[in-house]
């Protein structure tokens, strides 16, 4: 991430084939930034120059670039210092997915996969393999597995609609269950499992922690308030040193054992004091049922 400066907001929109990059692009495109697909990481400099300056100059460019155009970790660090020198202020975004997600969509669309291996499973590990630094420098990793077409739109407009905000940390404060696996993209992950479970409790069993009854009967327990004033006091010092580093997004993960009771009840406190301090904050429940 670059310093904050009166050029044009760049997006880096990379990752794995299938994960979504096309419909990445697609957001960005309707909010307002020029989007170009399939171009090499160093001709960004130039095309920044063309279209970022002078009269009817871009705000907000976005770039895909991949695989097709020689996407490495090398050649990314390289590009990323000299935006930096040039002022640019510039994030990363990363798409990807579970493997198994990844096939089945490459299946459906009967597309060839664009790493050439001798089978598509291959393929994709071959990617992976390729991209796993490419993932670990990038600043907003979205995990579209469990994401319909409309919830990567709301994630992408959360991160991105704003652009005079983006030098400020948002957070995503996210509750999920264990038993369907952990999150796969998170910064900070609690584990709510020591407190008393309301799926226990018959007239619970069926709600969410977004209601009141099953709010009440996890802070009814002393351990779940002083867990959240604990987790409170840690963000607040957090944060504001993530920022100092230049870390402009934080995944808070919250779990419990089924994700629809006490990680939601803890993930939806959490945020709320998050938003009370004026941290941009949004909140989600990635295995509460849906009505």
């Amino acid at each position: 991430m670059s310093e904050p400066s009166t050029g044009p907001n760049v997006v880096i929109i990379t990752g794995l084939s299938g994960a979504g990059r096309s419909q990445a692009s697609n957001v960005l495109e309707d909010i307002g930034y020029f989007v170009v697909d399939n171009l090499p990481i160093e001709l960004v400099s130039s095309l920044v120059a063309s279209v970022g300056s002078g009269e009817g100059r871009r705000r907000r460019i976005a770039v895909v670039t991949d695989t097709r155009g020689g996407m490495t970790a090398e050649r990314l660090d390289q590009a990323l210092i000299e935006f930096q020198r040039a002022g640019l202020p510039t994030t990363v975004l990363f798409l990807d997915a579970d493997n198994s997600v990844l096939a089945r969509r490459f299946e459906e669309t009967r597309r060839p996969h664009p790493v050439d291996s001798s089978s598509l499973s291959e393929s994709i590990a071959l990617e992976r393999a390729a991209f796993e630094d490419v993932r670990a420098a990038s600043d907003v990793i979205v995990d579209t597995s469990d994401l319909s077409v409309h919830d990567l739109r709301d994630r992408l407009r959360q991160a991105f609609e704003d652009a005079d905000t983006r030098h400020t940390m948002r957070v995503d404060v996210t509750s999920f269950g264990f038993k369907k696996g952990p999150l796969r993209v998170v910064d900070v992950m609690f584990d709510v499992r020591f407190l008393p479970n309301p799926y226990w409790i018959p007239d619970l069993r069926s709600l969410t922690g977004l209601d009141g009854a099953v709010r009440d009967y996890v802070f009814r327990h002393d351990e779940a308030g002083v867990f959240l004033e604990k987790v409170n006091d840690l963000l607040d010092f957090l944060i504001p040193k993530y920022v100092l580093e230049g870390k402009s997004y934080l995944t808070i993960g919250v779990g419990c054992t089924g994700g629809q009771h006490r990680s939601v009840a803890l993930a939806e406190a959490i945020g709320k004091h998050l938003i009370d301090v004026n941290v941009s904050t949004t909140i989600h429940h990635r295995d509460m049922p849906r009505s």
